[in-house]
C-alpha cells in the first residue's frame, strides 16, 4: 500500500498554471494593514511580513516566491486527504447551484445536512451499550465545545440536578478559541487574556510521561496515577457539582501528548464510578488521523459526547460538529422542550455536502486502515530512527502523528531553559528547508496528510532531520548543549 491513492481528483497542472502570479509584497502590504491574524503578535508580523501561500497539491503546498514545502502540519491538522482533490470542489459547485444555504432553524433542515448526520451515526461505531445516533452541527470545533457546555448543564438541568455544572478539563489542553472553548482549554497564556476561565471550569494535570513521571516510575504506573487526578479532583469539588469531564484523546495542540495505554481505562473507571458525562474532542483525532474512524474507538473507552471538526471536511470548507450519546440525546428529546441554542450555518448544506464527499474519498481510499496498518507503522519506524538523533530526548507516534523532545542532554534528558526557544530556531531551519513542522515550547510536532506515500514520509524524515541537525549546530555553535 505504499504506492500513491490519488489519482484523477487532483487540479490538474494546467488549471494551476492560469493562475495569476501574485506580488508578495503588494499582498504583504495589504495584510500588514487589514488582516489581524489568529494567535499573532501584530506588531512582530508587521516587522517581517507574512509568508504568503497560493496554492497546493498532495501534500505540498507553494508560496508566492515559488517554494514548494512538504506541509508536515497538514494545514492545521485538517488536510487529511490532501491538497487538490477536485471532487470536493466539485461538490461544493454543485450544492452552491442547487442550495447554497438555507437554516436549520424553525423546523426545517436540507438534504446534505441529514444525509451527513446519518453517514456519521453510521461510522460511528457502538462502545459498549452506548451508540450515537444524533448530530448537533457548528461550524468549528470552538463552537461544538460551546455546544457541549451547553448541552451538559442543559442535560442535569432536565434530570432534576442543576447543581452539576462544574466541567473538568487538563492544563495544556487545547479545545478552541471562543469564550467556553479557551476556558475548556488549559493553555495559560489564553486564561491570561480575557478573565478566564469562566465560572464552573476547572482543570487537572495532563498524561505528559516524559515531564510528569515520578522518577524510576513506568508508564505503566504514571497512566493510572495520571488518570487519578480526575478522581482526586471529583472528589475536591463533590461528586454530586461534577457535570462532566473532557479530554482530547491525544493532547494535539498541547505538543501532541500520548496518555500511556493505561490512562483511558482508568478514566471511564472513574466517570462510571461518579456518574458524570465523558467528552471526547476530537477535532483532531478523528477521521482516520489515528487509524479509526474516532479515536474512542482505538482507546476503547465510552464518551457520551464527541467533538468533530477539521477532517470531517478536510478543511477543505468550515464545518464542526458533536456526536451526541443516546442517552444525552434522549433526555434533551424526551425531557426538553425547546433547546435554545444554535447557530445560522448550523447544518450548511454546502459543508455538509463536502463532508459527504469527503468521507466517500476516505472510505474509497480506506484511508483510516491505512494509517492503521501501513503508513502509520512505517511512521512509527522512522520516528525510531529520529529518536537516536543527539538533539532529541524522545520520539514517539500515534497514528499519524507524531511528537519530539529537544533536549541540551540526551544521556540526562535535561531541558533547554524556556527563554532559548529552541523549538522555535528548529521551526525556523524547518521553514527555510521546505517543511512545515510545528513548534509546542521545546516539542516539535507533526500530523501529515493521510495520503502519503512511503517515499513521501522518507522525504519528510530527512528533511526533519536536516533541520535537527542544523539546529544541533546552532545551539553548540551559542554554548548551549550541556
Amino acid at each position: 500500500m505504499s504506492t500513491n491513492p490519488l489519482s484523477s481528483v487532483i487540479a490538474p497542472p494546467a488549471l494551476v498554471q492560469r493562475l495569476p502570479a501574485v506580488d508578495t509584497k503588494a499582498i504583504q502590504a495589504l495584510d500588514s494593514a487589514h488582516f489581524l491574524h489568529p494567535f499573532t503578535d501584530f506588531k512582530d508580523l508587521a516587522g517581517h511580513g507574512s509568508r504568503v501561500i497560493t496554492r497546493g497539491e498532495g501534500i505540498y503546498i507553494w508560496d508566492s516566491e515559488g517554494a514548494k514545502i512538504l506541509d508536515a502540519m497538514s494545514g492545521l491538522w485538517c488536510v487529511n486527504v490532501g491538497y487538490g482533490r477536485k471532487e470536493l470542489a466539485d461538490a461544493a459547485h454543485r450544492q452552491m447551484m442547487t442550495l447554497p444555504y438555507y437554516n436549520s432553524f424553525f423546523q426545517t433542515t436540507n438534504v446534505p445536512a441529514v444525509q451527513l448526520a446519518a453517514k456519521l451515526a453510521k461510522l460511528a461505531p457502538k462502545v459498549g451499550e452506548r451508540s450515537f445516533q444524533h448530530v448537533f452541527y457548528s461550524s468549528s470545533g470552538s463552537e461544538s465545545n460551546d455546544s457541549n457546555v451547553r448541552m451538559v448543564r442543559r442535560y442535569w438541568d432536565l434530570l432534576g440536578q442543576p447543581q452539576r455544572k462544574v466541567i473538568i478539563s487538563r492544563i495544556n489542553a487545547y479545545h478552541g478559541s471562543t469564550m467556553a472553548g479557551a476556558s475548556l482549554g488549559g493553555m495559560s497564556g489564553m486564561h491570561a487574556q480575557g478573565d478566564l476561565p469562566i465560572p464552573n471550569i476547572t482543570h487537572i494535570e495532563q498524561p505528559y510521561f516524559f515531564e510528569n513521571a515520578l522518577p524510576g516510575e513506568s508508564v505503566h504506573d504514571f497512566g493510572v496515577r495520571a488518570a487519578g487526578w480526575l478522581e482526586a479532583k471529583i472528589l475536591e469539588i463533590g461528586a454530586d457539582k461534577v457535570a462532566a469531564f473532557i479530554a482530547e484523546p491525544i493532547q494535539g495542540a498541547g505538543g501532541v501528548i500520548i496518555p500511556p495505554a493505561t490512562y483511558w481505562p482508568e478514566i471511564q473507571r472513574i466517570v462510571d464510578k461518579y456518574g458524570i458525562l465523558l467528552i471526547s474532542d476530537e477535532v483532531i483525532c478523528a477521521f482516520g488521523r489515528l487509524g479509526a474512524w474516532f479515536a474512542y474507538e482505538k482507546f476503547g473507552y465510552k464518551p457520551d459526547l464527541v467533538t468533530f471538526a477539521k477532517g470531517v471536511t478536510s478543511g477543505y470548507i468550515p464545518l464542526g460538529g458533536v456526536l451526541v450519546g443516546d442517552r444525552v440525546a434522549k433526555v434533551l428529546i424526551e425531557k426538553g422542550g425547546e433547546f435554545n441554542h444554535g447557530y445560522t450555518y448550523s447544518g450548511h448544506p454546502v459543508a455538509c455536502a463536502v463532508a459527504l464527499a469527503n468521507l466517500e474519498i476516505m472510505e474509497r481510499e480506506q484511508l483510516p486502515q491505512r494509517v492503521r496498518d501501513d503508513i502509520g507503522p512505517y511512521l512509527a519506524q522512522r520516528f525510531v530512527e529520529i529518536g537516536q538523533h543527539p538533539l532529541v530526548g524522545a520520539a514517539e507516534t500515534c497514528g499519524f502523528t507524531a511528537g519530539l523532545v529537544l533536549v541540551k542532554n540526551k544521556q540526562r534528558l535535561e531541558r533547554f531553559a524556556e527563554n532559548l526557544s529552541v523549538g522555535m530556531i528548529c521551526r525556523g531551519h524547518c521553514f527555510s528547508n521546505g517543511l512545515i513542522m510545528r513548534a509546542v515550547g521545546d516539542r516539535m510536532i507533526i500530523a501529515p496528510p493521510l495520503t502519503m506515500t512511503h517515499a513521501q514520509i522518507d522525504e519528510m524524515v530527512a528533511l526533519i532531520t536536516r533541520c535537527l541537525d542544523l539546529t544541533y549546530q546552532e545551539v553548540k555553535k551559542n554554548g548551549w548543549l550541556a
